[in-house]
């Protein structure tokens, strides 16, 4: 990778049209529309090119770019297995933690579509269709437009490809799962008239389940594995609440198992040996199945005029699997019958049973439709020469979710009906002998494996109580542009460069849940139809001028500046600057400066989405335990006086969770539904964005340089979610009173029982932090070529404040969970005749958590200067290996072996859940990777 933001010319199809192929195509760098033929620019840009590609043991481009420093963690990983919703499948990039909706995502320039919460998906790409990959780490919102905030990802794709190209990948873990496959191939011809490309990829990742790694075998990691920590008290094996058990003392009574569950004698109060461990059923990495088509084509209709076109189809399924649903029926009025053959008191009476015989899975399908079309050419005026470009890009998302696994409530309460044993030897639905046509009746106290009428086992319950449910989505993008540039008038220092357009993009989105769930006649999470349109136009103007040249002290100084203005039908206008600056004051010295504004618009969904449900995970700071209220007085005192209308917490609370029972693992799932939705009184939120770099490439030191990059970005009337976790902490913490009339509790046993956290335009979020890149390169005759790269990103900080109110915790992010305040990479490469090898070290700085267990909070004295006394769990950091060799042989095949994560690293506990669905960060390897791949070129 290039820190100094070299840029590489599109392959060249014929000698002949190479004068032909230089005014139609200079090179032009991500950040800037001017064409120019000194690629350094005042933006700081990353280059990852194909060779860098293909020497790394990875096929997609998420995966990728993961691995670059400036990279945040991923927004929904592969080991999210509980996320639901529209994203879920997708790969997002998101630069500098500040969210992947404030990472554009381009492919030659043209935005690549999004979906209605306006995350833009990069599995869609084929790996074998890409030249290049550029990284803008700077705000471009007066160049692109909406969501440049934190940078642009540019996918160049390959051009002008003669001959044919393959190639295949196997691979999986050492423990033998999470087998991998990619295949594909490239074919191509190019003349002096045109050229055409076509790419395709076919991709397969096998899943991994929870319970094959030591980390996520058990709900609180490897050194919690008992019963009482984190199990749910929902199990397989079920339970009702009543009298059972010595003395007949009222209880949670479950069946002794191989008994008679039909006789009350043989019941006995659950122990915690019967709770369930529902990781056992859960998918630690989900299955991914991809097929990828691109081809492009050109066709020069003239000497100055040629026409372009490229055509993307990508269909993407994956599969989530997590524990059978943990049904209580007190939470949908579905007792059982006190008419039920099975019930064994003969009184109505609510139970809890977990539907381990049907776990829950989600196929989460998307098929994308994209294709760009233009012309572009150039002209001769007053002896200059400009480019220009006319195009139109349409993009279309269809998706389809497959649930599985969720009752059906309306058929579970006929199950759990009045039902009478048959003349035919069955257990019926109905009463008085008169059954209920096409009701299966279901006992819910028979223990999962126990065979018995009732079973959830029997193919025809499952068929009544589960059937399929069915979200659909459909996204379409249209976008229309032109574009000029060339020179103007010739300065002293050189040429007056400039660049106009103007654009039109329309976004039209709608994202449909299954009918079951909009009306809340199943299990699964209650969730309404989103649906919207918005358009927008827009016009910008880049000017850059050199100022100075060859003279002491200023071998160059070129500014350029650039403005966009853009109008939205849906909120109004705004008009975003930027200003940037290149000095080189010696040869050997590049300084580079930029200042520049951004926005970004509300999605569909931010303005137009319907309510949404979830359990949420969380700390109560009420807790007399676990929470703030342990070690800080003042949260303890709002809690027990009942501050902000909420009804008094008890002095010794402890925050209960799924079943009613007192949480053993921080944070705590909640047995009750939290909502969510849209605000269409969202406004566009606004960011300021200043970098400062330099680049020394001294020449005495050949194929050697080093660059340093500082970047400041603001972001004020930030669009974000509110939290469970914001809410709880302003209205404790800080004593915002305003921010308790978020959520409800329960008087008699303080329980949270309901909270809203919709889409709110939040006060701001800042970062700062620095990029440090050294590059070196050596060429010998006897011992080969060898290359090393170090790169690096420190995070200064990064902070976010829920509103503009002064008593409002500002939360400090730096270094907690998956926010690390260091990461870096380094990569040394080997090269001799056929012969080539690569190495890789990838390190991550140590996390920080809120203390959940008191035996492992080795910070319990810390204070945070923004929340007070804040007990802290600290682990420390984790450095992974990757490895390859490479062989070309004679009929210009490669062959290649290597391992990611060569010594089987394995990060920290955490058990905040980090981006993940279990107690470790879900950007980390859950293993040794073994691979190898192969390349035929014809």
């Amino acid at each position: 990778m290039s820190l100094a933001g070299t840029a590489f010319a599109q392959e060249s199809g014929s000698q002949a049209n190479a004068e032909h192929a230089k005014k139609l195509e200079m090179v032009t760098v991500t950040g800037s529309r001017i064409p120019r033929v000194d690629v350094e620019t005042a933006q700081p840009v990353v280059i990852i090119n194909r060779a860098q590609i293909e020497n790394q043991g990875f096929t997609s481009v998420a995966d990728i770019l993961q691995n670059l420093t400036e990279v945040g963690t991923p927004p929904i990983s592969r080991a999210q297995a509980l996320s639901s919703g529209e994203n879920v499948g997708g790969s997002y990039v998101d630069l500098r933690n500040l969210g992947a909706e404030r990472t554009l995502v381009l492919v030659n320039g043209k935005r690549l579509g999004a979906n209605t919460t306006g995350l833009q998906d990069l599995s869609q790409i084929p790996v074998s269709s890409i030249e290049r990959i550029e990284v803008l780490k700077d705000g471009a919102s007066s160049i692109y437009g909406s969501d440049a905030i934190a940078g642009v990802v540019n996918v160049i794709t390959r051009s002008n490809f003669t001959g044919a190209e393959a190639n295949a990948y196997v691979g999986e873990y050492e423990q033998g799962d999470g087998k991998k496959q990619s295949y594909d191939f490239t074919l191509g011809t190019a003349n002096e008239r045109g050229s055409i490309m076509l790419s395709a990829q076919y991709q397969k990742e096998n899943p991994v389940w929870a319970k094959d790694r030591d980390f996520s075998a058990y709900p609180s990691g490897p050194n919690h594995p008992g019963p009482s920590d984190g199990w749910s008290a929902v199990s397989q094996n079920g339970y009702f609440s009543g009298p059972c058990g010595p003395g007949g003392k009222t209880a949670n009574c479950t069946l002794t198992h191989g008994t008679d569950p039909r006789n009350i004698a043989n019941y006995h109060p659950i122990t915690a040996a019967e709770y369930a461990n529902s990781n056992q059923q859960m998918m630690l990495q989900t299955g991914l199945e991809k097929t990828s088509l691109f081809v492009a084509g050109k066709y020069n209709l003239s000497d100055s005029i040629a026409f372009k076109t490229d055509f993307l189809y990508n269909k993407r399924s994956t599969l989530q699997q997590i524990a059978g649903y943990p049904y209580q029926s007190a939470s949908f009025g579905t007792p059982l019958s006190g008419q039920s053959y099975f019930n064994p008191l003969g009184k109505t009476v609510n139970f809890a049973r977990r539907g381990w015989e049907m776990p829950r899975t989600t196929d989460s399908q998307l098929e994308t439709y994209r294709w760009t079309a233009g012309f572009e050419g150039y002209f001769d005026l007053g002896g200059r020469t400009f480019n220009w470009d006319v195009g139109a890009m349409t993009n279309r998302n269809n998706m389809l979710k497959i649930g599985h696994g969720d009752f059906n409530l309306i058929n579970a309460e006929a199950a759990l009906g009045p039902s009478f044993p048959g003349s035919d030897g069955k257990v019926h639905c109905g009463s008085n002998g008169k059954a209920i046509t096409g009701c299966v009746p279901w006992n819910p106290l028979l223990p999962y494996g126990q065979a018995g009428a009732g079973s959830l086992a029997d193919p025809d319950l499952q068929n009544f109580l589960f059937p399929e449910y069915h979200d659909t989505g459909k996204t379409t993008t249209v976008d229309y542009t032109a574009n000029l540039a060339g020179t103007l008038f010739s300065l002293p220092a050189g040429d007056l460069g400039v660049a106009v357009g103007v654009e039109h993009r329309e976004e039209e989105g709608r994202f449909v849940p299954d009918a079951f769930n909009q009306a809340g006649l199943s299990s699964g999470l209650p969730a309404k139809t989103t649906s919207g349109k918005y358009r927008v136009n827009e016009a910008y103007l880049e000017l850059e001028a050199p100022l100075l040249k060859d003279m002491t002290m200023a071998r160059e100084l070129t500014v350029n500046v650039a403005a966009r203005y853009s109008d939205y039908n849906n909120f109004g206008n705004t008009t975003n600057g930027k200003f940037g600056i290149k000095w080189k004051p010696i040869d050997d010295l590049l300084v580079r400066g930029s200042w520049s504004q951004g926005f970004r618009a509300p999605s569909i969904s931010n303005l137009y989405g319907g309510i949404g449900s979830s359990f949420s995970y969380y700390t109560d700071p009420c807790d007399s335990q676990n929470g703030a209220a342990a070690k800080n007085p003042p949260v303890a005192s709002r809690c027990v006086s009942g501050f902000g209308g909420q009804p008094p917490v008890a002095a010794g609370f402890q925050q209960l969770g799924q079943g009613g029972l007192p949480c053993k693992t921080y944070p705590c799932q909640t047995g009750y539904q939290f909502t969510t939705g849209s605000n269409p009184y969202l406004t566009p939120e606004t960011a300021t964005t200043r970098t400062l770099g330099l680049i020394y490439n001294p020449h005495f030191v050949e194929g050697f340089d080093v660059s340093l990059d500082w970047y400041k970005i603001d972001i004020k009337n930030v669009i974000d979610q509110d939290s469970v976790k914001d809410i709880l902490d302003d209205c404790y913490g800080a004593g915002i009173a305003s921010r308790c009339d978020r959520f409800q509790r329960n008087p008699a046993t303080g329980v949270i029982t309901n909270m809203f956290y919709g889409w709110t335009n939040k006060g701001w979020q800042k970062t700062e932090g620095y990029d440090f890149g050294v590059n070196y390169r050596l060429s010998t005759a006897s011992l080969g070529k060898f290359a090393a790269r170090w790169n690096t990103t420190y995070v200064d900080y990064l902070d976010i404040k829920a509103d503009d109110n002064p008593k409002t915790i500002v939360q400090p992010l730096t270094g907690m969970g998956p926010n690390f305040r260091i990461r870096s990479n380094l990569t040394l490469d080997w090269t001799y005749g056929i012969f080539g090898a690569t190495w890789t070290m990838r390190y991550y700085s140590g996390m920080a958590e809120r203390c959940s267990y008191k035996t492992e909070c080795n910070d319990p004295n810390h204070i945070d200067a923004f929340n007070g006394a804040y007990p802290l769990r600290r682990v420390g950091s984790t450095t992974f290996n990757d490895v390859q060799f490479r062989w070309t042989m004679p009929w210009k095949g490669i062959i290649a072996v290597g391992a990611n994560n060569v010594f089987d690293k394995v990060g920290p506990i955490m058990y905040s859940k980090p981006t993940s669905s279990f107690g470790y960060y879900g950007g980390f390897d859950i293993g040794r990777a073994y691979y190898v791949k192969y390349s035929q070129r014809f």
